[in-house]
């Protein structure tokens, strides 16, 4: 999945697309080889809100590309230029990966994509796209949806999820998290959005658990418990849980879970160490008990992970918007 096509047209948001160029420019050349090849595909000069475009390349190069992505669609209610649904169509029926950004998810209804699909977009277009496409399922409640090469993502912030998401997909979690520190935003949100990866930290740390998050991910190989938390954080197991909730989204312990299986995928990216060796260091305890959570978290067994991120090809869940 090396080239990104980004498909503009009058009347796309900004935003997700200097959000994509961001992502998938050229900022990890000679870092990650190879890294993507990032091109504008548009039926001509384009106006993206208040800027002109000159797109690289027409509609036509859509198929050509690994990697299709739909901006947010400004007015929902105009329809998307013929063209750019044919060309998407057709770069589906190619076998590209196609995903939208916000309400990108109304031109890619549009094409026909989402049909029998769930999908998700911005809540506040969620019942319009379900009302307009009754054939499509709208998940409101989620981030993103990773849907068999079509993926949509909810507005703004969650168009940068998604991005981070195909990264993850193409080059493991170590090169997305780089990617994430770079940009200086989490690798992955979590909340109530049930993520298969979470960020360690929430953004900004400026909250109550600040300095407890820290002080268990350097602990992640012992048997922490609720307890052993509310006793470092000097809280109550019911007030911990109160504000796990608040910074987090999520319980003490399914936090925990997370890192645990987030930790487990870097050593088996970056490391030799056995499932064993893995499972010890990530506090799991014994490798049937890591390969149980991993599997139901991730998609895969830790063996199967290793061996697709080693190789250099793409592994993950097929519905991101589900733990």
């Amino acid at each position: 999945m090396t080239s990104v096509a980004l498909a503009v047209t009058d009347g796309m948001l900004h935003f997700e697309l200097g959000l994509a160029c961001e992502v998938f420019g050229p900022g990890m050349t000679g870092k990650v080889d190879p890294w993507y090849e990032l091109s504008l595909c548009g039926p001509g000069p384009v106006r993206v809100d208040r800027f002109r475009l000159d797109p690289d390349h027409g509609f036509e190069q859509l198929p050509h590309a690994d990697t299709v992505i739909v901006p947010g669609w400004a007015d929902v209610d105009v329809p998307p230029p013929p063209a750019l649904l044919d060309a998407l169509r057709a770069a589906y029926g190619a076998g590209a990966r196609i995903a939208s950004l916000c309400t990108g998810a109304f031109v890619l209804a549009a094409a026909g994509l989402l049909d029998g699909r769930r999908a998700t977009t911005h809540w506040g277009h969620t019942a319009d796209l379900a009302a307009r496409f009754p054939a499509v399922t709208v998940d409101p409640d989620v981030l993103y949806v990773d849907d068999d090469r079509v993926l949509t993502s909810a507005g703004k912030a969650a168009a940068m999820d998604l991005c981070l998401h195909l990264v993850r997909l193409d080059h493991g979690s170590s090169v997305a998290n780089t990617l994430a520190r770079r940009l200086v935003v989490p690798p992955h949100r979590d909340g109530g959005q049930a993520q298969f990866v979470t960020t360690p930290l929430p953004e900004p740390a400026r909250h109550p658990l600040a300095e407890l998050l820290p002080w268990v991910l350097r602990r992640l190989d012992q048997p922490l418990t609720v307890e052993d938390l509310a006793r470092e954080a000097r809280m109550s197991s019911r007030h911990l849980g109160r504000q796990f909730r608040a910074v987090t989204g999520t319980t003490p312990l399914q936090w925990l879970l997370v890192q645990r299986i987030r930790h487990a995928q870097e050593l088996l990216e970056t490391t030799d160490d056995t499932v064993d060796a893995v499972a010890a260091a990530t506090g799991m305890g014994t490798a049937t008990t890591l390969r149980r959570h991993f599997n139901r978290t991730v998609g895969v067994p830790p063996d199967a992970y290793r061996r697709t991120f080693r190789a250099g090809a793409a592994v993950g869940p097929v519905d991101a918007g589900r733990g």
